[in-house]
């Protein structure tokens, strides 16, 4: 074989292996671009099951303590906000006012209406809010992780490279908003 047919196949070779490098490299992107979706959409899940769950919390204390108290009223308005919210940031910042407002009406009830604490539903309801608050931080903590794994894979070489050509740039951590009014967890029974 010539010397010229051996450069020839070589180049093709390294041809080869540098397509397949970019086809690669670009499948990782997308494929860690849509597993930070996929965890920001169990966060909104979990938000989803929390505002499922007020209106039997709300349906339980009122036909127990029949009054509709200012807390009621601050979950209500929690839930339907989170329901209106058309953005990531809007949604989340939501979700954080029906964690808060859910933390405190559980607590107002609880000093106010002692008795309501034996009510076998309102326990179990209360257990399911607390759990589904524990979800929505191990998701967004999930959601965390996929950012910190995709920006990573944005930033080393060489596949910061690939990152640039196809258009993959960082993105921003979660941020929790420091003007959110924090309530202590359900159950404690301290009103903020």
């Amino acid at each position: 074989m010539k010397t010229s047919t051996k450069i020839w196949i070589g180049v093709a070779i390294v041809a080869v292996l540098l397509i397949f490098w970019i086809i690669g490299g670009y499948n990782t992107f997308v494929s860690l671009d849509q597993n930070i979706n996929s965890k920001w959409s169990e966060v909104e899940n979990q938000y989803q099951r929390q505002a499922d769950l007020i209106p039997n919390l709300v349906s339980i204390v009122s036909s127990a303590v029949k009054v509709e108290t200012n807390f009621t009223l601050s979950v209500v308005q929690a839930r339907t906000n989170w329901q209106a919210a058309t953005t990531q940031a809007q949604k989340d910042q939501a979700g954080v006012e029906m964690n808060n407002g859910i933390g405190a009406f559980v607590n107002a009830v609880a000093e106010a209406y002692p008795t309501l604490q034996a009510n076998k539903q309102y326990i179990a309801l209360t257990d399911e809010l607390s759990g589904t608050q524990n979800r929505i931080t191990v998701a967004r903590g999930e959601y965390i992780k996929s950012i910190q794994a995709y920006n990573t894979a944005t930033k080393r070489f060489p596949s910061n490279i690939l990152a640039k050509v196809f258009g993959f740039s960082g993105k921003d951590y979660y941020k929790a908003d420091v003007n959110a009014i924090t309530t202590p967890s359900l159950g404690t029974g301290i009103l903020p």
